[in-house]
């Protein structure tokens, strides 16, 4: 490995040190369907959103709630003896990629076929603290 790709492999893991987050790989959702219910809750207190999750009607939300207390406890994991009611934390970013799709033959009229793709995704979910938040506005000024 070169020395470049060291450093920048340093960085990336200190920067994760500090980032408290969980993903959800090969999901068998599609992406549009479960970027409708991650629009819901960027952005929005962890105990909050929890309640949007538990409480929609979207096969998603059941995922993303499992996804959501995954990292909370990957948060608390981090930070023993921080209570998370006390630690403001929020939903900071939320990103769906495409995952593989699986790719299957309807039988068609006349001896055709259309192809049906069965897709799947990828979820990253970022928690952050507005304490965090409230202490670097504090130093810069």
């Amino acid at each position: 490995m070169g020395a470049r790709k060291r450093n920048r492999a340093e960085l990336r893991k200190e920067a994760a040190k500090n980032q408290y987050q969980a993903v959800l790989r090969n999901c068998p959702t599609s992406p549009r369907k479960m970027r409708l219910v991650t629009e819901l809750i960027k952005g929005v207190e962890v105990n909050k959103a929890l309640d949007i999750l538990r409480f929609s009607p979207q096969e998603a939300s059941r995922r993303l709630e499992k996804l959501l207390l995954s990292a909370i406890s990957n948060w608390q994991a981090k930070n023993e003896g921080t209570r998370v009611e006390e630690s403001n934390l929020y939903v900071k970013k939320v990103s769906v990629d495409g995952g593989r799709s699986l790719k299957r033959l309807q039988t068609a009229p006349q001896g055709r076929a259309y192809r049906v793709r069965k897709r799947s995704n990828h979820v990253t979910m970022v928690l952050d603290s507005m304490n965090k938040e409230i202490e670097n506005n504090d130093k810069t000024e």
